[in-house]
């Protein structure tokens, strides 16, 4: 195994490219679990005869293990490297699979869910992430937002096959299946992620970019700007969380039927694919932090069209522009890490932010669950997800100020 870092020549090369490719296998494969529990939500609901929160603790249990195993797994990837992260991944993603089809409780199932995150998804994800902005300078907004279209290839791809597998099969034949081909998958991708990456502390290509001091990203001391981008990151995912987790459920109360909340739920992460990389090329222009506001802006708009429509038609299209307006959001907060940070903390500081991503959706997940179960209604989750969703934009509303107080600065040295 390479322990030294690579050549910077290979920023940005053909060996670079080849290196994505396979980051995008090994995410389309480990984050397979995060949208599958939600086909399943339903069935599992009624086999385990729990309620609707009940139901969503499997999903809230991965999501928080899978923010927590970011910032081992991160941590592990900066000291040891990626392969054996990934190797001990693919060993947790099969047996988790194998695990919650054997289950024979919500709490069984939830805890196999659990592994799945902390060790399988966790390794696939912010290291990933991570190590996709080192390999890249002049393209590393789409070559981050590739990366990170794993993770919504992944929810077009596997909630229709599943779906198809539970109506065929059976949901727990279906689980056991996908931990033997996904495990096996992963483990053979990630023999492509040897090499370590350059360390090398370029500026970003993009014109607007400032003068950074990483020492003080934002004009902050590290921790309090790491501590804000983890508190917006937490806040935009409780709101990306309602329709993401709950739109089959949703359809199913409204007589529509899981398989059409399925196909709503890959139109919506096959348009976030479409979303991560226009927003990649977005973010090579424009930077990270300007991204992160104009996503989150967009994603408050998607969510308020939820509110008035309810009919089939109406719901598959709102459904598509939420994945259109909000998938560039995710990936804005590991190109602002590599921007504002030392690299040589990229891997721990984009776990941080991802876990507290993650923990936004496990939040999420489960408190739109605990709303419905209150009010019998989803209208008031869809309410609680603007909220939070403001919160998050007058985050990055107040870091895109400081950015343009350091951009000004910088403008005025260069005219004396």
């Amino acid at each position: 195994m390479h322990t030294s870092p690579a050549d910077p020549a290979l920023i940005d090369s053909r060996q670079a490219a080849w290196r994505l490719l396979a980051t995008l296998g090994l995410v389309v494969l480990g984050n397979s679990s995060m949208y599958i529990v939600s086909v399943v939500l339903p069935t599992v609901q009624t086999e385990f005869g729990v309620g609707r929160a009940d139901a969503s603790l499997p999903y809230t249990l991965m999501m928080i293990s899978l923010g927590l195993g970011g910032l081992l797994t991160g941590r592990l990837a900066d000291r040891h490297g990626l392969m054996p992260v990934l190797w001990v991944g693919a060993l947790a993603v099969c047996g988790g699979f194998v695990g919650a089809g054997l289950s024979g409780s919500i709490w069984a199932f939830g805890l196999a869910h659990a592994l799945m995150g902390f060790v399988g998804g966790s390794s696939t994800f912010a290291p990933l992430l991570a190590d996709t902005a080192l390999w890249w300078n002049r393209r590393r907004g789409i070559a981050v937002a590739i990366c990170a279209s794993g993770n919504y290839i992944a929810g077009a791809i596997w909630p229709p096959l599943v779906q198809r597998g539970i109506e065929t099969l059976g949901w727990r034949q279906t689980y056991i299946m996908l931990g033997i081909f996904c495990g096996v998958g992963m483990f053979l991708l990630a023999l492509r992620m040897r090499q370590r990456p350059p360390l090398v502390a370029q500026a970003p290509a993009h014109a607007a970019a400032p003068v950074l001091d990483r020492s003080r990203p934002f004009g902050l001391q590290p921790a309090f700007a790491q501590g804000l981008l983890c508190v917006a990151g937490v806040a935009c995912c409780v709101a990306m969380s309602m329709p993401q987790v709950h739109i089959v459920a949703y359809c199913t109360d409204l007589g529509f039927g899981a398989a059409r909340g399925a196909e709503m739920l890959s139109l919506m992460l096959a348009s976030g694919i479409v979303s991560r990389l226009v927003f990649g090329v977005v973010s090579d222009r424009i930077g990270g932090i300007r991204t992160l506001l104009l996503g989150s802006m967009l994603q408050g708009v998607a969510l308020l069209m939820f509110l008035p429509f309810d009919g089939l038609v109406p719901l598959y299209l709102v459904s598509a522009m939420f994945g259109l307006f909000q998938g560039g959001i995710v990936p804005a907060y590991a190109i602002i890490v590599r921007e504002h940070f030392d690299p040589k903390e990229a891997g721990a500081r984009v776990g941080a932010v991802i876990m507290a991503t993650l923990l936004g959706m496990a939040l999420g997940g489960w408190m739109s669950g605990w709303v419905f179960d209150v009010t019998g209604s989803y209208h008031a989750a869809f309410l609680n997800g603007i909220a939070w969703n403001l919160l998050n934009l007058c985050i990055a509303g107040s870091l895109f100020w400081r950015v343009r107080k350091i951009e000004r600065l910088n403008e005025r040295e260069l005219a004396r």
